[in-house]
């Protein structure tokens, strides 16, 4: 597994081998009660592509599949299920950003215009924008590589 699961004490979050909270929206098949949400771990072995892929690729899957989960049947995300999305599975790296101008730029216009939804070449400029700033990425930046 790539190792994307991290968690925030102060978010709730899910890991990959979770379904996606009940606060999310569900497809209509979901909402029917015809469908049960496959765990993003289950989801991402089957995809026969990424069985030698590396971290790198997993890890894009995964973002791709948590996108899918809570996308509409159109592929789109609105802004609120985005902000809380990336509340929920990006609070490490958001965590601390309240105070920083870009950030609170970025998080007020998901705020803004809610009837215009995010395809998902959209959401990852958001998403990267985020860990861009973060002090999490400075963090990782400092991890010790050799021995």
């Amino acid at each position: 597994m790539c190792g994307c699961g991290a968690s925030v004490p102060s978010t709730q979050q899910y890991s990959v081998n979770q379904p996606a909270p009940a606060s999310m929206k569900k497809s209509p098949l979901a909402e029917a009660g015809m469908a049960k949400r496959i765990a993003i771990a289950k989801q991402l072995a089957s995809i026969k592509a990424l069985g030698k892929g590396s971290d790198l690729e997993k890890a894009f899957a995964t973002v791709a599949l948590v996108y899918n989960n809570s996308a509409d049947p159109e592929g789109k995300l609105s802004r609120a299920d985005t902000k809380n999305l990336l509340q929920t599975q990006f609070g490490s790296f958001i965590q601390g950003q309240e105070n920083k101008p870009k950030y609170q730029e970025i998080i007020s216009s998901l705020d803004e215009e809610s009837e215009n939804k995010l395809d998902f070449e959209d959401f990852m400029i958001v998403l990267i924008s985020l860990s861009l700033m973060s002090d999490l990425l400075q963090e990782i930046r400092k991890v010790k590589t050799t021995k």
